[in-house]
């Protein structure tokens, strides 16, 4: 009995043991998960990343969209095939993009450090251009990287192989701004300092609207942004010329008729970096309205007089513009209608009033009684010249506006216009005029031009951040050439050699668009 008393308490205190040793094993209890805070600091859609004091928001858009009679992307019929008017020209232009953009801020003893960044995925119909070959054959732009005159966005030569319609044609990504905020300071890319508020759009969703800067796709830049309170502000900027800021600067030896018909008056010869363009703005912004005056500086430097160094080269000369802004709010027409309109001045900086989407160069066709087809051509520059001679600065000026009035909370429709011009100086227009491109010419030789752009947009937000909308723009090249004017062979466009009629032209486009913003 003892024995059998033994072995039960010595087993006892063996499982006593065991359990104690498991019970040692057993992990620590976990922490409770730190959720997602929201962050008020900044305005709705803010949260704290975990474990950090920094607050961050994602925002974009989703758009599909369709344009009637465009230029490729959401622009007009102003070139290349898109203004032949023949059966190379695309009827119609598709388009998908997905909008990502993420906004951090964080508060520092030296003020709120932000960054932000936007990147784009977009997908848009290509066209197709002649080969020139006898047998009339074609070739597919295949625009992995969109052209000047649609988004600037980063790409290549084409998405195609061998000019046939790949899977892929037409798919671009891009980043439109990347840039740290610290203690008044910009540094990357952003919205230029010269922009008025609404960039290129005053009312429209049309992207070549002329008469004054817009950088959408942003400029690289170093901006020092200084706050008076009472909602005046005032700032400097040195910002990258070379991405959106410069024309041309024509060097009228490389003319040709061909090229001329195409809107250029010489070969491109800008040259490297040497100064980026400096920018001063000052703004009022209260609740009346806006009040903004921006001046920028811009040096136009040229590569060679021929091919090689020892050719020689003209002196640098600086080009500046002038723009104002304002903008109008709580007009008696009703509840959140607005008024924005700006002007400006150019000379040898064509860019601030033909902003980075917009065209500057028209070679547009149309019907004519006097000869195979009548041709509105034109061209914009910061400067020409001649071997052996200095720049000529080109002088540009316009403006545009829009009055956008809110029908219901659901429904709202803005008129919008524009106009600009273009100058070429007495010596300018000898040095292209006397040039052999116009040697078949008989009628007026006179490279200056205005440009004009009309439209109407109504809008149609049925739940919030989801917009229904359709832009219609009436476009009208005044250009200064009359009489009639043969050339060779124009293979792009499949024009052939002939004698064209010189004329003012017309074009119209219609964008359908479905943008869900989040």
């Amino acid at each position: 009995m003892k024995v059998v008393k033994s072995l039960l308490l010595g087993t006892a205190a063996g499982l006593i043991a065991v359990g104690g040793a498991q019970a040692a094993d057993l992990p620590v209890k976990a922490k409770a998960v730190e959720y997602v805070k929201v962050c008020s600091l900044y305005g709705a859609g803010f949260y704290y990343i975990p474990g950090s004091d920094t607050c961050i928001k994602l925002g974009g858009y989703l758009r599909a969209e369709v344009a009637l009679n465009s230029g490729g992307n959401y622009s007009a019929s102003y070139n290349n095939v898109f203004a032949a008017n023949n059966r190379l020209t695309n009827y119609y232009s598709m388009r998908a993009r997905e909008d990502l953009n993420i906004d951090t801020r964080t508060a520092t003893e030296y003020g709120v450090v932000r960054t932000y960044f936007d990147a784009v995925f977009t997908w848009t119909t290509g066209n197709y251009v002649g080969t020139g070959s006898g047998t009339g054959g074609t070739q597919y732009s295949g625009t992995l990287g969109l052209n000047a005159a649609g988004t600037g966005l980063v790409g290549s030569t084409g998405g195609a192989v061998n000019g046939t319609d790949g899977a892929i044609s037409g798919g671009a990504l891009g980043v439109y701004y990347a840039f740290i905020q610290f203690a008044g300071f910009t540094l990357g890319k952003a919205v230029s300092q010269f922009d008025a508020p609404w960039i290129n759009y005053p009312g429209n969703n049309f992207d070549q609207l002329v008469g004054g800067s817009g950088t959408t796709n942003g400029v690289a830049q170093i901006t020092y942004t200084a706050d008076f309170g009472q909602g005046v502000t005032a700032a400097f900027s040195a910002q990258d010329q070379t991405q959106v800021f410069q024309t041309a600067i024509w060097n009228t030896a490389g003319m040709s008729t061909t090229g001329v018909l195409g809107g250029a008056y010489g070969s491109n010869t800008l040259g490297g970096t040497r100064s980026p363009d400096l920018v001063g703005m000052v703004r009022v912004d209260q609740a009346w309205g806006l009040f903004q005056a921006s001046v920028a500086a811009h040096d136009n430097h040229a590569a060679y007089y021929g091919a090689s160094e020892i050719t020689g080269h003209p002196e640098d000369k600086w080009g500046w513009a002038v723009q104002l802004a304002l903008q109008i709010k709580n007009i008696p027409t009703g509840a959140g209608d607005v008024i924005n309109i700006s002007g400006v001045y150019t000379d040898g900086a064509s860019r601030y009033n033909f902003q980075e989407l917009a065209a500057t160069s028209y070679s547009m066709f149309g019907s004519s009684n006097a000869a195979y087809q009548s041709i509105g051509f034109a061209g914009v520059s910061d400067a020409v010249f001649a071997p052996g001679g200095g720049m000529e600065l080109t002088k540009t000026y316009g403006f545009r506006g829009a009055y956008t009035h809110n029908w219901s909370p659901y429904w709202n429709t803005a008129l919008y216009g524009a106009w600009a011009a273009v100058n070429y100086s007495g010596t300018a227009k000898g040095l292209i005029c006397g040039s052999a491109a116009f040697a078949t010419l008989t009628g007026t030789c006179n490279p200056d031009f205005n440009i004009g752009q009309v439209g109407v947009i109504t809008r149609w937000t049925p739940v919030k951040n989801l917009t229904f909308s359709a832009d219609f723009t009436y476009s009208h090249l005044d250009q200064k050439y009359s009489g009639t004017i043969t050339t060779g062979a124009l293979t792009s466009v499949a024009k052939p050699a002939a004698t064209y009629e010189l004329k003012d032209q017309d074009t119209y486009s219609l964008l359908l668009r479905a943008q869900r913003n989040w």
